[in-house]
């Protein structure tokens, strides 16, 4: 399986596969229903519009858990993308930051790498509805590459 990942790894980096073939190889990812919007270099996320995210029916709202979980898939997804390898990425630590509701309609977020180690990777990632420069949510993930002692 981890040479079939790796070439499906190399194939999207290399614009010859579908990132969604990616995305649902990761069992949470697929059930979120995350999807992937490409644009040059430029990766966007997208949380589709689901009734089964709702947290808040009253306003409608989303889940904040369902937007942590979509916002931890994307960095993940990211980190593999950016490393070109097969070893999926352990949670070590992860915060996020919500800063105002996450209403029922579709959700971006993007990723940033700031810092891609042997062993360690850090992400920004920012989520957002209606306009980039009004995020919903922010967050810092910590994940482990490697237990490789080296």
């Amino acid at each position: 399986m981890n040479n079939s990942l790796k070439a499906l790894i190399e194939a999207c980096r290399a614009g010859e596969a579908d990132y969604q073939d990616l995305i649902d190889r990761v069992p949470y990812a697929r059930f979120l229903g995350i999807e992937l919007r490409v644009q040059g270099e430029e990766l966007t996320f997208i949380l589709p519009r689901n009734p089964e995210n709702i947290g808040n029916p009253t306003l409608p709202a989303l889940h904040g858990g369902a937007v942590a979980g979509f916002m931890e898939q994307a960095a993940i997804i990211f980190i593999l993308l950016e490393m070109g390898e097969p070893r999926v990425p352990k949670t070590i630590d992860f915060t996020i930051d919500y800063l105002r509701a996450g209403l029922f309609r579709d959700t971006f977020a993007e990723c940033r790498i700031t810092r891609l180690g042997r062993r360690i990777a850090n992400v920004h990632i920012s989520a957002w509805q209606k306009r980039r420069d009004e995020p919903i949510t922010i967050a810092r993930a910590h994940f482990l590459l490697s237990e490789e002692n080296n």
